[in-house]
């Protein structure tokens, strides 16, 4: 079976990719917040987490079950009103803990790996607005009359984490370094925990609005 794409294909995949991993979304928030107030080690387990989120949705646009879900009103009531539940609650936990817990991470117990990778899977899971991302970007690098479209689905929602993985490892490196000063700037970091609940919620408005279509 060949699932690998033309090199044209794969060229013009890799610099969309790119592209929209240097787009901030929730995914990245969390991780730059996590870098922040628990440092480089736990927000990487986040990104491990998101990873995983998208392999789910690669599985699903590859077998054709996110069609379903997006066909349900219901069901696409349920996703995303949970997925905005989700988003408000990191919110308001970033507004009540946020700064208290990044000056005195010292004296309090990091989360654990398994917590911020479930975090990160949540995140990512939750949120419809990547089923349907997922569901109009990856088929534009397909031929519909490919004998092996599921494998060639499969191979580009891999690959997009392949290519996102770095760019998320040099943000979370960057603001890790950040936070030596930010710690010893509590207003400056209680004004990012703030920044950091409104763009969650922002988020969260958002994907209520989303529609299947």
């Amino acid at each position: 079976m060949d699932v690998l794409p033309t090199l044209p294909t794969l060229l013009a995949f890799t610099a969309a990719s790119l592209l929209l991993a240097m787009t901030p979304g929730p995914d990245m928030t969390l991780s730059i917040s996590r870098a922040l107030s628990q440092g480089r080690g736990p927000a990487l387990y986040v990104v491990i987490g998101t990873s995983l989120g998208i392999v789910v949705h690669t599985l699903l646009v590859a077998f054709g079950i996110s069609a379903l879900i997006t066909a349900s009103p219901t069901a696409f009531l349920i996703l995303k009103t949970g997925g905005a539940a989700y988003l408000l609650w990191l919110a308001v936990q970033a507004i009540r803990y946020g700064s208290n817990f990044t000056v005195k991470a010292a004296a309090g117990p990091r989360g654990t790996a398994l917590a911020n990778i479930s975090t990160g899977f949540g995140v990512n899971l939750l949120n419809p607005k990547v089923i349907i991302f997922f569901m109009t970007f990856l088929p534009q690098f397909i031929s519909a009359s490919d004998p092996n479209v599921t494998g060639k689905l499969i191979f580009l929602g891999l690959f997009f984490i392949v290519v996102g993985i770095p760019v998320n490892v040099i943000v979370i490196l960057a603001a890790d370094r950040l936070a030596g000063w930010l710690q010893q700037n509590p207003k400056v970091l209680r004004g990012i925990d703030y920044t950091f609940a409104g763009v969650f919620s922002v988020f969260a408005m958002r994907i209520l609005f989303t529609q299947a279509k």
